[in-house]
């Protein structure tokens, strides 16, 4: 399982988890596409719009490995802002390629791209 060094672990201040430590012994846990309704804490849209941040500033628009990426994170994006980059893919693969869809990314997490320059 690759390691991305560098992407935060976590939102800084909270629990919501961005990265794990090591692979899970009883095998990968899969990415599976989960509905967000508009009701969502406002903690749980900002780990999602940290996460897109970190994602961006990581890997821009080029396809990267899962790797130690949060399974339960990529959830929530996947299919929509996070793409696979592959066809067929596997959801259950640490090796699996994605790609964040910068311009639905934008749409949705705006404040994620905002970088004070305008």
């Amino acid at each position: 399982m690759l390691k991305h060094r560098g992407f935060p672990g976590r939102l800084p201040g909270t629990d919501f988890q961005f990265t794990i430590r090591r692979a899970n012994p009883k095998g990968v846990t899969a990415i599976i596409a989960k509905e967000r309704y508009r009701d969502r804490r406002a903690a749980d849209r900002r780990a999602d719009t940290g996460f897109v941040r970190a994602l961006w500033e990581n890997f821009g628009d080029e396809a990267f490995e899962r790797g130690n990426l949060d399974a339960g994170r990529l959830s929530w994006l996947i299919d929509r802002e996070v793409k696979w980059a592959e066809d067929p893919h596997d959801p259950a693969s640490y090796e699996a390629l994605l790609v964040l869809d910068v311009p639905v990314a934008r749409a949705s997490f705006p404040d994620a791209f905002d970088d004070g320059g305008g």
